[in-house]
């Protein structure tokens, strides 16, 4: 391959995931999806429906990986979540730290895109608060407390830490394939089996979400990928962070997308997958407000709320690099591929998103006690 075709391909990838994002956004907008308001909905309310939206896409997700896996077209062990190691203790510190944080910024990172496509500039301040926090979580100060901590605690799996190589010890694909299709299968029927779930928003938002992300990895596994880079003659995935296979995330990518703003005069900051996508969310979701007439600007109603979004930009920043991902980095992308981690991410998250929920109501019952 000639490095004019190199580049070619390259701009095709970015493309490609600036499109499958602003799809991504634009559903998102619509259909409300948000696995904040999920969470919040069965805590508060008992609504499952939000919920059984999340869990058709994470299992249209599951089964589209692992067909594109068994099939050949993408090589699961070169993803971001392929490993030996098994990081329970930062999947589990991370998340709660992300779940709480994303509750108290009113959304997760997907989320805060979103919201701020549609007006809120509330979450233009999450966004860049969650940027310089995760930045730092990555290679700055909070970085070399993240690496003597957490990081070095993890259990070590020769054949790998997806569901199927820690159970069976095994990394055949056709055991992959049928874990994927019985954990897919078995989420889209609780999915759909639930009570008046059968809408056009909530079948968009489970069917669509997991589509985009089952897209993802083929447009970073097999368009964008190069058995043998012409300059370093090693394979490669093109226009990623890692240099390895990746889907959508939105905390890590959040902060590279700050560093190539600030440091665009600088050729070696180039456009990724993950920068591109986060555009892409916010543009996706501005498009669907405009043509719904539901954009409004929206800001803080106080000190108090500026203070929420503040502690909460930042814990997400800090959590989700540290739990390797969000609720769609983790959540959609990383429990498509059976990752253990990300089992142990998303849980922690619901968990610190629970508590944090608790928190506001008690926050709200001593204010209320406290006025009488």
């Amino acid at each position: 391959m000639q490095i004019s075709e190199l580049s070619s391909l390259n701009a095709q990838v970015l493309w490609a995931s600036f499109f499958l994002a602003t799809l991504f956004g634009a559903i998102a907008q619509k259909t409300h999806f948000c696995t904040m308001g999920a969470i919040s909905d069965v805590v508060n309310m008992g609504d499952w429906s939000r919920m059984r939206q999340w869990g058709l896409s994470l299992g249209v997700a599951m089964i589209g990986f692992a067909s594109l896996a068994y099939a050949g077209i993408i090589d699961p062990t070169k993803s971001l979540y392929a490993s030996t190691r098994w990081l329970w203790l930062s999947a589990w510190v991370g998340g709660i730290l992300f779940g709480f944080g994303m509750v108290l910024a009113s959304g997760c990172g997907s989320k805060t895109l979103v919201r701020i496509g549609s007006g809120n500039l509330k979450s233009l301040v999450v966004l860049i608060v969650m940027a310089v926090a995760a930045f730092a979580t990555l290679k700055g100060i909070a970085a070399v407390v993240r690496v003597a901590t957490v990081d070095p605690v993890a259990l070590e799996f020769n054949a790998g830490t997806t569901l199927p190589q820690m159970i069976a010890g095994s990394a055949s694909q056709a055991l992959a394939l049928a874990f994927g299709l019985g954990l897919g299968l078995a989420l889209i029927v609780w999915a759909l089996a639930g009570k008046d779930f059968f809408s056009l928003d909530n079948l968009l938002a489970g069917f669509g979400m997991g589509a985009v992300i089952v897209a993802m990895w083929w447009v970073s596994g097999s368009l964008g990928h190069i058995a043998e880079h012409p300059e370093t003659l090693q394979e490669s995935f093109l226009a990623t962070n890692s240099g390895r296979m990746e889907a959508l995330s939105f905390v890590a990518p959040v902060a590279y997308l700050l560093d190539w703003l600030l440091f665009f005069s600088d050729k070696s900051k180039v456009l990724t997958l993950g920068i591109v996508s986060v555009a892409g969310v916010a543009f996706g979701a501005f498009v669907q407000a405009i043509g719904s007439k539901t954009f409004r600007w929206e800001g803080f109603g106080g000190t108090e709320d500026l203070a929420n979004h503040l502690v909460g930009g930042t814990l997400m920043g800090i959590g989700g690099v540290c739990a390797m991902g969000c609720t769609i980095g983790q959540g959609l992308s990383g429990i498509s591929t059976l990752s253990a981690t990300s089992f142990v991410a998303v849980a922690a998250i619901v968990l610190g998103a629970v508590a944090a929920l608790k928190y506001q109501i008690w926050r709200v019952d001593a204010s209320f006690k406290t006025s009488f």
